[in-house]
């Protein structure tokens, strides 16, 4: 008996974060959805890598590290920092000629088109990036109060930042796969930012908006992973029967 399809979906952290912020997921969504989150360099199993702050050089290192074995169908999920790297390693795939994601999810960030980064570009200070961390409303007080805990975290959040900093948009061709947007309702984050994802859809396009701040996706993880089955449960059903009728062709 064949085993079921199974559809892949890469994960990408977001600032300051690693692989693990991806960990419930496994257990949380179905064995049809198979969870990979990528750990970045610098952190988590990758520790002893140097930190990247340049995001084009490490969406070609992860798109070099998983076309190793990207057979069957495969899709791409990035919050926040993460999102925009998983746009640009949409694009590092293409520039590879390997076959493209099922879909590309965007979570809690503006469109690349038009987005400014300029604020990402200069180091931050500690106390700046303590300040935004509190802004964001992801971390707790106590772990902020934390000099040994802030020690390790902060060196990844300033290369994080830097990291986002480096992005230039430049010439594009919309990516040919459906671009699936989330977004806070009281995330910073406007509306119309994540509209601009459509400006890079050329196979279709959707907004969610949950309740929540930036860190949404923590908050009400149950309505997110709902709404990532629910497309990722029809875009793998378009798959196989393309590739039924591509057997039967055959």
């Amino acid at each position: 008996m064949t085993a079921p399809t199974r559809l892949r979906l890469f994960c990408l952290p977001y600032s300051g974060a690693s692989a693990m912020v991806y960990a419930r997921w496994r257990r949380a969504l179905p064995e049809w959805l198979h969870v990979c989150p990528l750990e970045l360099p610098g952190r988590g199993m990758r520790m002893d890598e140097p930190l990247q702050r340049d995001i084009k050089a490490l969406a070609a290192q992860l798109a070099e590290e998983i076309s190793r074995d990207l057979s069957g169908p495969y899709a791409l999920f990035g919050h926040s920092l993460g999102g925009l790297l998983a746009f640009e390693l949409a694009h590092a795939l293409k520039a590879r000629g390997v076959p493209a994601p099922l879909a590309l999810f965007a979570s809690g960030t503006a469109g690349p088109a038009r987005r400014d980064v300029s604020e990402y570009a200069i180091e931050k200070t500690d106390e700046q990036l303590i300040a935004r961390l509190r802004e964001l409303q992801g971390t707790a007080e106590e772990a902020l109060a934390n000099p040994e805990l802030m020690q390790l975290m902060l060196p990844i959040l300033r290369a994080d930042f830097l990291l986002c900093g480096s992005f230039i948009y430049g010439q594009r061709t919309p990516l040919d796969m459906p671009i699936h947007v989330f977004g806070g309702k009281q995330d910073s984050v406007r509306a119309d930012q994540l509209l601009d994802w459509q400006l890079d859809a050329a196979s279709g396009f959707s907004l969610d908006m949950f309740d929540g701040h930036h860190f949404f996706l923590v908050q009400h993880e149950s309505a997110v992973l709902r709404c990532v089955r629910r497309y990722a449960d029809e875009h793998l059903a378009r798959w196989r029967n393309g590739a039924a009728r591509q057997l039967a062709a055959g």
